[in-house]
């Protein structure tokens, strides 16, 4: 400790303090001469002007950090807004698509008044991409019997043809085994649309025994014709999507792109008859 005291480091230390007490001094009594303060306040100019960069510096930091804070929550703040914008958007689309369906649903009301709608939702189907044949949460006991038509608000799907109590099995337009009587919307030629293993699976179907002097071209409207006493007449099917010719060479038959997307179904309106 007494080496200590002698040391050089000892004195500096003291210096050191002395000045600083003095220094301090100057500043808070009057007596003490200014030139004593600015002279003894001359070897802690470096310090002095070092603390203060450094103080300079942790407050523009601080600033930063601050304004950093305040920018994330601006963005916070307009990423929850636009979140409600598109939740917005979302509502009103599905609002309007509600309105449209609803439309449809009274034009079939009113195109089929000898006829009750029923919503069905379709719970099961074969494998496969196509919903040529599916099952549908209504049966028996809502009404439905065997060959009553299904459609959506865009066309015909195809007939009821296993009701149980609870479900019931739907043969679609597309399925091999259907076929129905059509006719041509604007010319009224009699013809059948059936159903092929060959084009279902190209969500297609066929249109056969055209009369030979029928005038019917790609584009053609196709609907039912009302013979037959399953299907109502103008349930639209679909529109000629190509003419070819039979294998004899002289009758001819029609691809059939049908007004129902069978790929995407979820929902059909069985019209229970009264």
């Amino acid at each position: 400790m007494s080496n200590f005291i002698r040391s050089k480091w000892f004195l500096l230390v003291s210096i050191c303090l002395f000045l600083l007490v003095l220094t301090g001094l100057s500043k808070s009594i009057p007596i003490i001469p200014e030139a004593v303060g600015r002279y003894v306040s001359i070897p802690f100019a470096p310090v002095e002007k070092l603390v203060t960069m450094g103080a300079n510096k942790i407050e523009d930091a601080t600033t930063f950090f601050r304004d950093i804070q305040t920018v994330r929550k601006e963005n916070e703040d307009l990423k929850a807004q636009i979140d409600s914008v598109e939740k917005e958007n979302r509502e009103l689309k599905e609002f309007r698509q509600e309105n449209k369906d609803l439309r449809k649903a009274l034009n079939i009301k009113d195109q089929f008044a000898s006829m009750e709608p029923i919503g069905a939702n379709i719970i099961a189907k074969d494998a496969g991409n196509w919903f040529d044949t599916f099952i549908v949460d209504r049966g028996i006991n809502d009404g439905i019997s065997n060959d009553f038509p299904v459609i959506t608000s865009e066309g015909l799907v195809g007939r009821v043809t296993q009701p149980n109590s609870v479900s019931s099995k739907v043969e679609a337009l597309i399925d091999r085994n259907t076929i129905i009587s059509a006719r041509i919307s604007q010319k009224g030629d009699l013809v059948r649309v059936k159903g092929d293993i060959q084009y279902r699976d190209m969500g297609l179907c066929i249109m056969d025994r055209i009369p030979p002097e029928a005038d019917i071209v790609a584009g053609d409207i196709v609907e039912t014709s009302g013979i037959g006493g399953i299907y109502p007449r103008g349930i639209l099917i679909g529109k000629v999507k190509e003419i070819r010719k039979s294998n004899d060479e002289i009758n001819k038959y029609a691809i059939i792109e049908p007004a129902v997307d069978f790929r995407r179904l979820d929902e059909v309106i069985i019209l229970k008859k009264q």
